[in-house]
Formats: structure tokens, sequence, C-alpha cells
């Protein structure tokens, strides 16, 4: 008969806090997989998009279920921030004529949510947005630390802007990304999104 010494049997404490640790770990990879969705969901195929007035494109799909019209417009920054491979987005998601979501992002890793809505209790971040040459402060949706989804009034002012500049917290501080949103074709918005631009 074998005896195995101690040292050879796994203790009970060490069994559980390794299925702890392999559990946080699964979370972790899911939310992490799911934070990088963001936005509605695209069938999959990869568009060119099609030039929308200015630095802006639009992306046109079709909704395969409703056979509704889907819409993307996209302004990428003027300006690369630190610590990114790519450039901050703006992105406007338009379903059947009108707006879905307007989000930023900043394509790289966001601070955390300074505070909760008053309606929803959902996580958002404090932002200072200038339109132009007026400045004011928001509250939007932090969404898995991935993006911020704007408010609609924000929306109708960007459009309609010739300057947009956004200051986020980041790990390291708080960045700004500089956009120029002028020259949009604002008759295919309205048409897109029923958008209007709106004065700050």
């Amino acid at each position: 008969m074998t005896i195995l010494r101690p040292s050879a049997v796994a203790s009970p404490k060490l069994v559980v806090k390794a299925l702890a640790v392999s559990f946080f770990f699964l979370c972790t990879l899911s939310v992490t997989l799911c934070a990088q969705e963001g936005g509605p969901p695209t069938d999959g195929k990869q568009v060119a998009g099609i030039p929308a007035g200015g630095k802006w494109l639009e992306f046109q799909s079709e909704d395969k279920m409703t056979g509704a019209q889907k819409n993307r417009f996209e302004l990428e920054a003027d300006n690369l921030l630190p610590d990114s491979d790519a450039k901050a987005k703006v992105l406007l998601f338009c379903v059947g004529g009108k707006l879905a979501l307007g989000d930023f992002r900043p394509n790289l890793r966001l601070g955390p949510p300074n505070r909760a809505s008053f309606w929803e209790g959902k996580p958002q971040m404090r932002v200072r947005v200038r339109v132009d040459n007026s400045s004011s402060r928001h509250s939007w949706n932090w969404v898995h630390g991935n993006f911020l989804a704007m408010d609609k009034d924000t929306v109708r002012q960007l459009i309609g802007a010739k300057i947009f500049k956004v200051e986020f917290d980041s790990p390291r501080g708080p960045q700004i990304a500089e956009f120029t949103p002028a020259g949009l074709d604002l008759a295919l918005v309205r048409k897109d999104c029923s958008l209007k631009p709106q004065k700050p």
C-alpha cells in the first residue's frame, strides 16, 4: 500500500484558492471580450466607408431581420493621444433614419467612472467639451471602460461645429482629443439620422 506524504496532497484551502483564481480569470476574460464589442453589433463584414463631407466617413448596411437601414458616421481625431496606437474617434450610429447612439472612443484605456447617473444609476465620466468657442461640462455614460456614450445635445452641436475637443480622464491623467467636424454633409445626416445642428 502506497502512503502519500502530506506535502503530496493538496489541502482544501489550496484547491479553493486555485478554483477562485481560475473563476476570476475567466470572468475577466469574458468582460474584456464583451467590452471590445461596443456599440450596436455589426454583420461581421468590413465595408469601406464612403466620404460624407469634410473628414467624415459613412458606413451603410441593412439589418438582416428587420430590413432597417443602418448608417454609421465616423470622424477621426486630428491628434494621436499618448499610449495609443490609433487615433480617437467619434461615431454616430443611426438605425431606421434615427440616431441610436453617439459615442466617443479614445482608443486607449479610460480612467474609472467618477459619478453615477441620477436616473439610471449607470457609471459615468465627467468630461469637458469645447464646441467652437463654447466650453461646457457633461456626464457621459462610461461603457465597459471602452468608450463614452455622448448625450444627444452634444451630438447636435458636434455636427454643426468647426472645432470639437473632448477632455477626459485616463490612467495617466487628463487627455484632450481634438477633432475637425467641419464639412459634414448636413442634408445626409438629416436624412439618415433625423439630426439637425444645434448651437452650443
